[in-house]
C-alpha cells in the first residue's frame, strides 16, 4: 500500500468508531477491564515471584564435615562446592564463629554462663558451608551431590520450605494462566461484535468497493486498524491507572507500616514496567487485530 491508500484505511478506521460510539466505548470499557485485571495480575506474579527469590536467598543448605577432616579438606570441598553452577554464594563459618554465635544468641542475657567453657569449644566439629542457590528447585539435586563428596558428614536443608515455595508459585501461575485465557476471550468476543456493527452499517458501501475492484485487503484494512486502534487505547487508560495505583500503595505500605517494609520487598515500578506496558499495548492490539480478523471472516461475504 501507498501512503495515500494507507491514510484513507487510517481514516476509515477513525470513521468507524466514530459511527458506532456507543458499541467502540463499550468496547475500550471492555478492553480496559480486561487489561486493568491482567495487569493486576501480572504484578502480582512479579512481586509473587519477587518475593518468593528473596526468601530462596534465606534458605541455605548446610554442609557438615567429618570429624577431624583438615582445613585442606574443608578448602577442597569449598571449592567444588564454587565451580557448582547452581550456586549463588556460599559462606564459610569455621567452629569458632559458630560458638560465638551460639553465645550471642543463647547467653546475651547472662555472658557467665558461657564462662565455664572457655577452654573448651563444645562446638569444636561445627565447622561447615552455607549455601545459597539461584533456584530452590535444584536444592534435591544439589543435596545428594554435596552428600556423596568424600569428608561430607551431614547436609541440613529444609525440603518442606523448598516444597512450599514450588507449589505457591506453580499454583499462582495455573491459576493466572487460566483468568487471563478468559479475559482475553472476553475481549476479543466484544471486539468483534463491535467490527461485525461496522461491517454491517457498511455493507452497501462494501458491496460497490468490491464491484469497482477493490481488493479484499483493501477493504479489510480499515477494519482492522478500528479494532487495533480501540484495542490500544483500551489497554492504554488502564496501564497508567495500574501505574498510579501501585506507586502509591507502595508507598502507603513503607509509610503506613515500616515493620512490614523492613521484612517484605516489592518489586520496583520500573521493573514491573518496563515490561507490563509493552505486553499490555501488546495484548491490547492483539486483541483488537484478532477480533477484527474472526469478525470478517464470518461477516465480511460480499
Amino acid at each position: 500500500m501507498n501512503i495515500r491508500t494507507v491514510r484513507y484505511c487510517l481514516n476509515q478506521g477513525l470513521v468507524n468508531i466514530k459511527r458506532n460510539k456507543l458499541f467502540s466505548l463499550a468496547s475500550i470499557g471492555t478492553i480496559s477491564a480486561c487489561i486493568f485485571l491482567i495487569g493486576i495480575i501480572f504484578t502480582i506474579i512479579i512481586n509473587v515471584n519477587y518475593m518468593e527469590k528473596q526468601m530462596e536467598q534465606k534458605i541455605g543448605v548446610t554442609v557438615f564435615f567429618e570429624k577431624g577432616l583438615n582445613q585442606a579438606g574443608i578448602d577442597a570441598i569449598g571449592q567444588q562446592i564454587k565451580a557448582d553452577k547452581r550456586v549463588e554464594r556460599y559462606q564459610y563459618t569455621s567452629a569458632e564463629e559458630a560458638w560465638e554465635d551460639f553465645k550471642d544468641d543463647y547467653f546475651s542475657d547472662d555472658p557467665d554462663l558461657a564462662s565455664g567453657f572457655a577452654n573448651d569449644n563444645p562446638l569444636a566439629d561445627s565447622a561447615s558451608y552455607t549455601i545459597f542457590l539461584k533456584n530452590i528447585d535444584d536444592q534435591d539435586a544439589f543435596v545428594k551431590k554435596m552428600e556423596s563428596i568424600e569428608g561430607v558428614r551431614k547436609v541440613k536443608h529444609s525440603d518442606q520450605a523448598k516444597q512450599t515455595l514450588s507449589n505457591v508459585g506453580r499454583l499462582l501461575g495455573y491459576a493466572s494462566v487460566a483468568l487471563i485465557i478468559i479475559l482475553l476471550g472476553v475481549g476479543i468476543f466484544l471486539i468483534s461484535n463491535t467490527v461485525m456493527i461496522g461491517i454491517s452499517v457498511r455493507r452497501h458501501e462494501i458491496k460497490i468497493m468490491k464491484l469497482i475492484g477493490s481488493t479484499n485487503a483493501f477493504v479489510r484494512s480499515p477494519f482492522i486498524i478500528e479494532g487495533v486502534i480501540i484495542g490500544v487505547v483500551g489497554s492504554a487508560i488502564p496501564l497508567v491507572l495500574i501505574r498510579i495505583i501501585y506507586e502509591r500503595l507502595i508507598h502507603f505500605v513503607i509509610s503506613k507500616f515500616g515493620v512490614m517494609a523492613n521484612t517484605v520487598s516489592f518489586a520496583s515500578a520500573g521493573d514491573i514496567f518496563a515490561i507490563l506496558i509493552p505486553l499490555g499495548l501488546g495484548i491490547g492490539a492483539g486483541i483488537g487485530f484478532i477480533g477484527s480478523i474472526l469478525s470478517l471472516r464470518k461477516h465480511l461475504k460480499v
